[in-house]
């Protein structure tokens, strides 16, 4: 059965309407690397009516959860006039004051507090998430608890992004990556943007730029978890290098790069596998057949599987390609051997129970003894 032709934005907008909000989580969940929560979350899965809503849902609950088992701190580098010492004597400012007169001394030091990039980020989600989840109920939560966050000090004023950087996320505070990865979410994919200038997304590309990163994303971290216990080297975004023999002084300016989203190796069974995702239809049109497979994306992968060709890496001349794009109504599983190649075009059902999906893609790659 041949999947439906995805052209369009609004195609691929069709196509998401159709998935499953548990198969939307559970690419989430992957392309996160936050795979151990899943199963945790399915009431609020089954019940939410679109993405967005279960992003709040789950943000709700994981802040709700991080409340009551003590809000995460960090310290605010302070200074201050003081009747006695804490932390560093600012000497300069005790000496210039005449404070040691006074009885006083200049200090700096560090503080808790409540008020850290993270929190304010997740406030800030919180507040924007309220004024535009149609669930009323659902939005009043997300005000009752940015409020909760407010009476601990933690401020409105959204952190930048260097701060956001600068806070890492250690072992110690692990609680704190779910709420802090749906917080980024709803800035960076989910909601509208605001900024003046440039060109605002509309909700429905929002939506596909969002599926379509998870989607990506998703399925190499679902590879990099389950296949190197099984012996496989798993690299994402590795970057193929052209065999060049010869080139002129500007050529490097201008050559276009390849980048492959996934390589597969298992060198002790001489196996080498490329995959790349594409959030399109598998099929194209061409001006006599209504369903044709896409003639770019052949060129392309020939070319990442014939210029990595080497006398002394066996693994190049026998590479495998893969094409895996997603579907909600069919399948397709063909393949060609191409100048000692073979290349293979496979979809992926995401309007399939989760686990006919994460069984579908264990199945994609090759078992012991075949390529």
């Amino acid at each position: 059965m041949q999947a439906g032709t995805i052209e369009t934005p609004a195609a691929e907008s069709r196509l998401i309407a159709r998935i499953p909000v548990r198969n939307i989580w559970l690419l989430f969940l992957y392309a996160h690397n936050l795979a151990r929560f899943h199963g945790r979350h399915e009431a609020a899965v089954e019940e939410a009516p679109d993405f967005p809503s279960l992003i709040a849902r789950i943000l709700c609950y994981a802040v709700d959860r991080r409340l009551r088992r003590n809000l995460s701190r960090g310290y605010v580098q302070k200074q201050a006039v003081l009747t006695r010492v804490r932390g560093r004597i600012d000497i300069l400012d005790t000496f210039a004051g005449d404070l040691l007169s006074k009885g006083m001394i200049a200090c700096r030091f560090e503080e808790f507090t409540f008020d850290t990039p993270r929190n304010r980020l997740v406030r800030t989600a919180l507040d924007a998430l309220a004024s535009r989840v149609d669930d009323w109920v659902l939005a009043h939560d997300c005000g009752r608890l940015a409020g909760d966050l407010g009476g601990h000090g933690v401020s409105g004023l959204p952190p930048s992004r260097a701060e956001l950087s600068a806070d890492r996320i250690g072992r110690h505070d692990a609680d704190d990556l779910l709420m802090v990865t749906l917080a980024r979410l709803v800035f960076e994919l989910v909601l509208p943007t605001e900024d003046s200038g440039g060109h605002a997304l509309t909700r429905v590309d929002k939506d596909v730029v969002l599926v379509r990163h998870l989607f990506e994303k998703a399925i190499g971290n679902f590879y990099a978890i389950e296949l190197p216990q099984l012996g496989w080297k798993v690299y994402q975004g590795k970057s193929l290098k052209w065999q060049i023999d010869s080139e002129t002084p500007g050529i490097a300016a201008i050559m276009p790069g390849m980048i492959s989203d996934i390589i597969l190796e298992r060198p002790a069974l001489e196996q080498r596998l490329i995959i790349d995702t594409k959030f399109t239809s598998v099929f194209g049109r061409s001006q006599h057949r209504a369903a044709v497979l896409k003639s770019g994306y052949i060129y392309q992968m020939y070319a990442y599987l014939r210029s990595q060709e080497r006398a002394e890496d066996a693994l190049s001349l026998t590479s495998s390609g893969l094409f895996l794009h997603p579907t909600v109504d069919g399948d397709v599983d063909e393949a060609v051997s191409i100048q000692g190649h073979n290349i293979r075009f496979a979809t992926v059902d995401l309007s399939q129970p989760v686990s006919a999906v994460l069984d579908r893609l264990r199945g994609l790659v090759p078992s012991p003894g075949k390529t």
